[in-house]
């Protein structure tokens, strides 16, 4: 269940709004005052804010600045206020939405459902991309569409060598003998031409380190293999 935070010190519309999001399938909390309702956003988990603009203590605006340098929530802001510059100062804030009093309960509730839904797809995409990339410091790797980028400058790649970047990266600090990776990358047993390995080690080290002779990322171990350091 959806847990939803209505920071909102007019006693008589925040039971409404509560009532109405209660019976649309939310679990709603309550904060009366700003101080309060900052404590409570940035101490316990929620996954939309209802803040209001005008409030005892600390304010609207002062609220939202500092949830959004905390969290990434959806934050719906309410106010009477109707000037244009407030809804500008609380959107640069970081408020999702600004709704002027008076409105319909309704159409808070399905603004409420729009955020929600819109925060959700954003996060299935982001962890569905997260899957298919690996970032490490200055480094993505791109598994679909087999590109990798140094400082978000791509640099051309060869198939063999891609492999082998990615093997490593996928397997951060666990150290591979040269025969493991020949066979990995090439396919081959461990009669196959090990030199290769170094080489291509080589390769990969000029195109993504900064100093090749001083290796931050793929490391060797001596008398080991190689490392990639995640």
């Amino acid at each position: 269940m959806k847990r939803i935070l209505i920071i909102e010190d007019d006693q008589v519309i925040v039971e409404v709004e509560k009532d109405y999001l209660e019976a649309s399938g939310f679990e709603v909390d309550l904060a009366t005052s700003g101080d309060l309702g900052l404590k409570k956003a940035v101490e316990e988990e929620y996954d939309l804010i209802i803040l209001d603009l005008m409030l005892p203590n600390t304010d609207g605006f002062e609220i939202c600045r500092k949830v959004r340098q905390a969290k990434n929530i959806p934050i719906l802001m309410v106010s009477a206020k109707r000037e244009e510059i407030d809804k500008i100062r609380g959107l640069g804030l970081g408020a999702d939405d600004y709704i002027t009093k008076p409105f319909s309960v309704g159409e808070l509730v399905a603004r409420v459902k729009a955020h929600l839904a819109r925060y959700d797809r954003l996060m299935t995409d982001n962890f569905a991309r997260q899957k298919d990339e690996i970032r490490n410091r200055g480094i993505r790797i791109d598994k679909v569409s087999r590109k990798v980028f140094v400082n978000e400058m791509e640099i051309p790649f060869t198939s063999k060598e891609f492999d082998l970047l990615l093997f490593l990266a996928i397997h951060p600090n666990r150290v591979f003998r040269k025969d493991e990776l020949f066979e990995k990358i090439w396919g081959l047993d461990s009669m196959g031409d090990h030199a290769t390995v170094t080489v291509f080690i080589g390769k990969l080290r000029e195109k993504i380190e900064t100093n090749p002779s001083k290796p931050q990322y793929i490391e060797t171990i001596w008398g080991v293999g190689y490392r990639f350091n995640g």
